[in-house]
């Protein structure tokens, strides 16, 4: 699935499409929300959840990799060196 065609399905075509077909590549968390990262195909998305009630309340799309670093900073490489 192209990400142009991603953006134009609605809120549970999105969610079922990210839980079936997405890879679960990183997670953060704040007090406000947990964000999971997918990656389908040639892009990304991030779902932005509600820790209380844990409803997906927001999905960001992207194909840019430059949006990746706050997950890569994440990333301890001292284990992937030795």
């Amino acid at each position: 699935m192209r990400l142009s065609e991603f953006i134009l399905l609605n809120e549970q075509e999105k969610k079922s499409t990210v839980l079936h077909r997405g890879v679960l590549l990183a997670k953060r968390s704040s007090l406000e929300s947990m964000v999971f990262l997918f990656q389908i195909g040639s892009y990304y998305v991030e779902a932005h959840c509600n820790p209380a009630n844990k409803a997906i309340e927001e999905y960001l799309m992207f194909d840019n990799i430059d949006f990746l670093s706050s997950y890569l900073d994440a990333i301890p490489l001292d284990n992937l060196l030795n």
